[in-house]
């Protein structure tokens, strides 16, 4: 009988979980699959990057200088094996849309002690070949201002800087690159 109770205590508590996750996330469009669209009485103001202790392949960005482009924001981490299976599909929306007014913008969020490091991370960008913007964001600072809670997750900013798409794991890269397109053909 204890067990029962505690195992259905443990349950509980499970699906509270993720019901307050659920609940905290942005609303999703109808149409809305494993990535969210945001519409326009959603999306909110993209965050600043703050708590930034290094950036790599870039001087320091803000969302001020970024405004008239579209952003594409990924947390990220280079131990994380869904993270660097993710990886190929940003490098290549990078390479493809960077001229025509996306800016990619990886934020290191470090999951273990060891990922802390400058120095290691400037070696993983140089292993991995990552071009693109690359901030370190240590204490969290920027995974907090977005509310994020996933590895990976990407959001995406329109040109008046705020988040129309987010998704978060693998996966929806067509979706995901058809959103880029569609932003891209906006006037800034």
């Amino acid at each position: 009988m204890r067990s029962i109770t505690r195992r259905s205590l443990l349950a509980l508590a499970g699906c509270a979980a993720v019901a307050t996750t659920a609940l905290s996330l942005p609303p999703m469009s109808a149409d809305a699959t494993a990535a969210a669209v945001l519409s326009g009485a959603h999306a909110r103001p993209a965050p600043a990057f703050t708590g930034i202790g290094d950036w790599f392949n870039s001087a320091p960005l803000t969302m001020d200088g970024l405004r008239g482009k579209v952003v594409l924001v990924d947390f990220w981490t280079y131990t994380c094996i869904n993270c660097l299976n993710q990886l190929p599909h940003i490098k290549a929306l990078h390479e493809r849309y960077k001229d025509q007014g996306l800016v990619v913008v990886g934020v290191h969020s470090p999951e273990y002690e060891e990922e802390r490091s400058s120095a290691g991370l400037k070696d993983a960008i140089a292993r991995l070949g990552i071009r693109h913007p690359v901030a370190q964001d240590n204490d969290f600072a920027t995974w907090k201002s977005y509310n994020n809670r996933f590895w990976p997750a990407i959001y995406l900013v329109d040109k008046q800087g705020r988040i129309v798409y987010y998704h978060f794991g693998e996966g929806a890269y067509e979706q995901t690159e058809a959103a880029i397109q569609a932003l891209l053909r906006q006037p800034g």
